[in-house]
């Protein structure tokens, strides 16, 4: 009896070994494809806030982390775009707090002059059929950012329309559209500041 068991044990644990050894394997020759896609993906959606004529740098590799507090609370991820060893802008992921449901995550692309180059919505719980028009694939408002100019923190065409400024709310739905706003706007400000502080920037681990 005590036989039998000990043998079971010793066959299970060579399974045990063998699939650990095998799953391994399968992550090892799998790893580079999903670290290639997901690079690929994440590009395809820089390329919507940054125009590809605006660098020529690879800016997953000119990723830099900050804690800024115009890009919401804690760490955020920002890339600077470079041309010809220039520096031209930032795609900075950043946070709007106060949406209707929750925070909204975003990406925003600028230039250092004050001109927002695109925004996208990359994660939020607004509500179905209201607020989550902010999403491209519902609704282009988004992409209303794209060419609009920051003068300043106290520039009032960067609110919605009920608060006395040029960008459209949705029917239903104010707090959405105004937290996006708002975000966009810290960050394009924000933007202007890095210029100075590039050389002391941290890197992302990679």
């Amino acid at each position: 009896m005590l036989k039998t068991i000990q043998k079971h044990g010793i066959t299970l644990a060579l399974f045990a070994a063998g699939a650990t050894g095998t799953t391994a394997i399968i992550n090892a020759l799998t790893k580079s494809t999903i670290d290639m896609q997901s690079a690929k993906q994440q590009m395809a959606l820089f390329d919507q806030v940054m125009p590809a004529d605006r660098y020529n740098n690879d800016l997953l590799k000119n990723c830099f982390i900050v804690n800024a507090p115009p890009l919401g609370k804690g760490e955020h991820k920002i890339y600077i775009a470079l041309k010809d060893n220039a520096p031209q802008g930032v795609v900075m992921k950043t946070t709007a707090p106060d949406g209707y449901s929750g925070a909204i995550q975003l990406l925003v692309g600028a230039d250092f002059a004050g001109t927002v180059l695109g925004a996208r919505v990359t994660e939020h719980h607004e509500t179905p059929g209201l607020g989550d028009k902010i999403e491209l694939r519902l609704s282009d408002w988004i992409t209303h950012f794209t060419g609009k100019v920051i003068h300043g923190a106290g520039d009032t065409h960067w609110a919605v329309k009920k608060d006395g400024g040029d960008f459209d709310p949705f029917t239903g739905a104010t707090i959405t559209p105004r937290a996006v706003v708002n975000a966009v706007k810290r960050a394009g400000l924000y933007a202007q500041t890095l210029p100075p502080q590039i050389n002391q920037l941290t890197p992302c681990e990679e």
